[in-house]
C-alpha cells in the first residue's frame, strides 16, 4: 500500500510540475489550454481525493490506534483543503471554459495556491507520515491496511492502461512531454 502511495505521489508530481508550467505562462501573459488544466484538476478531485486521500486515512487511523495515539488531525485536515481548493479552482476553470470572464489575477493566485498546498502537503506525508507507517507498521499490519483499504482501491484513471478514453487529452500531453521528438 505505501509503494501505491508513493507512485501516486511521483504521479501527482509531474501534474503539479505541468500546472507550475501553465501558471508560469499565465503569469507571463500566455494563453494556456485550460482544458488540459482543467482535466488535471479534475483527476485530482476524481482520484487523490476519492482513493488516494481515504487509502491515507484508512492507514493513518490504523497507525493511529495500533500506536495508541489521538489523531491530531492534520491529515485530515489538510485532505479537507486540498478538496477545498481543488473545488473553488474547477469552479474557475468552468467558468472560463464557459465564456465567464474572471480575472487573470485571480487564477494566477489561485492556481498558485493549489500548486503550493499540493506540494507541501505531499512533503509533509513523505517527511513526517509514511516514515511512521515504516517504522511502525509490520508485514501483518499491512495485510490488515490492505484488507481495509479494499473499498476504497481504484484504478489510476491516468496512469494505468486499462482504459486509455478517459482524460485522453492529459494522458496525450504528458507521453509528448516525455518523449519530446
Amino acid at each position: 500500500m505505501l509503494q501505491r502511495l508513493m507512485r501516486d505521489h511521483k504521479h501527482i508530481a509531474i501534474l503539479l510540475n505541468i500546472l507550475s508550467n501553465k501558471l508560469a505562462r499565465l503569469a507571463e501573459g500566455h494563453g494556456v489550454n485550460f482544458n488540459l488544466v482543467r482535466d488535471i484538476v479534475e483527476y485530482m478531485q476524481g482520484y487523490a481525493e476519492h482513493s488516494h486521500h481515504p487509502l491515507e486515512d484508512i492507514i493513518y487511523d490504523y497507525y493511529s490506534n495500533k500506536a495508541g495515539l489521538a489523531n491530531c488531525g492534520q491529515l485530515y485536515n489538510e485532505h479537507h483543503k486540498l478538496a477545498e481548493a481543488s473545488g473553488s479552482l474547477i469552479y474557475s476553470l468552468n467558468m472560463i471554459l464557459s465564456d465567464v470572464v474572471i480575472s487573470r489575477e485571480k487564477l494566477i493566485k489561485d492556481l498558485g495556491d493549489y500548486i503550493q498546498l499540493q506540494q507541501l502537503h505531499m512533503e509533509y506525508e513523505e517527511r513526517e507520515v509514511f516514515p511512521l507507517f515504516v517504522s511502525t507498521l509490520n508485514e501483518n499490519d499491512w495485510d490488515r491496511v490492505s484488507v481495509l483499504c479494499q473499498q476504497r482501491l481504484v484504478d489510476d484513471p491516468l496512469f494505468n492502461d486499462n482504459d486509455k478514453s478517459m482524460f485522453e487529452e492529459l494522458r496525450a500531453y504528458i507521453e509528448k512531454a516525455e518523449n519530446p521528438i
